[in-house]
């Protein structure tokens, strides 16, 4: 077992004082048998208005109020979590339908319906044909072939740190052999969704231990699939991780724009303005797991 300490701040500037509309925080995990939140403490500025709910997807979220004018805006959140690692063992799974090509239960399948539904377009075929290159064989154990997938993301595809936001589309980031974390999650969730898969975005904090890991110092994504007898697995293709305890999912959704950290409107003309974030995940300490 491992106690993580995660610190997330978020400012943005303004140019001119404005007002705020409604803001959707998501940046608390939810308890579960992986992890544990032993503290959190949230610091708002404006000061206003917070009320926690959960969204459709079952992600914790914070919708935040501010109330009067300034001219900028602060979220820091500190987390004090345990996070109880259950690595992917290699294990014989009985059930034929883990084979490939995937099939699911009718009654899985009606739940995971919108997760396998792809979300962009490919019109000229880029996504399509990268996927027949994968060579996926007939009668493979899909729990292999995920693997596969995620491994050759994360040796073919450069990773390039990106400032600006937005992710890219699968067919952009085929097309620059590259991109951020969110760009090589995405491509793997698209791709995975268009032979069949429940596939879902997940965000999440990231600990790196090694200099060999990417996406630190910011929110990480990667993928979560979900397989019969083995429930939602996570893959990171930017680092090659299956089932790390180095991930720290927040949130998992159908698609990118739901899974932002800090979204809403502001109200009147702002002029210039800058954002800034910033991401520190530390071991506190390691434990033995009591007996």
């Amino acid at each position: 077992m491992g106690r993580l300490r995660i610190f997330h701040e978020t400012r943005y500037y303004y140019e001119r004082p404005v007002r705020f509309g409604p803001q959707r925080l998501l940046i608390r995990p939810r308890d579960s048998h992986a992890l544990r939140i032993v503290e959190a403490s949230l610091r708002l500025f404006p000061p206003g208005q917070t009320r926690w709910s959960y969204d459709a997807n079952g992600n914790c979220v914070c919708l935040f109020q501010p109330t009067g004018q300034a001219d900028a805006m602060r979220v820091a959140s500190e987390l004090v979590i345990d996070r109880y690692p259950a690595p992917l063992a290699p294990q014989r799974v009985e059930n034929p339908d883990t084979l490939t090509p995937i099939v699911y239960s009718r009654e899985d399948r009606a739940t995971l319906e919108p997760f396998i539904a792809p979300v962009t377009d490919d019109p000229d075929a880029v996504l399509l044909r990268w996927l027949r290159g994968l060579h996926a064989h007939r009668d493979e154990p899909a729990l292999t072939f995920l693997l596969r997938v995620n491994t050759l993301i994360h040796q073919q595809f450069e990773y390039q740190a990106r400032e600006e936001e937005g992710v890219r589309s699968p067919v952009e980031t085929l097309q620059a052999r590259g991109g951020a974390c969110r760009d090589l999650a995405w491509l793997m969730v698209e791709g995975l969704r268009r032979l069949g898969y429940a596939a879902l975005f997940a965000t999440g904090y990231i600990h790196s231990p090694g200099a060999a890991i990417r996406g630190a110092g910011a929110t990480h994504a990667w993928c979560e699939v979900f397989l019969p007898d083995l429930g939602w697995l996570e893959f990171d293709p930017t680092n090659g991780l299956a089932e790390s305890s180095d991930l720290i999912r927040v949130a998992a959704t159908r698609t990118p724009a739901q899974a932002q950290p800090v979204s809403g409107a502001i109200l009147g003309d702002p002029g210039s303005s800058r954002l800034h974030v910033s991401v520190d995940v530390r071991l506190i300490n390691e434990t033995s797991p009591a007996a």
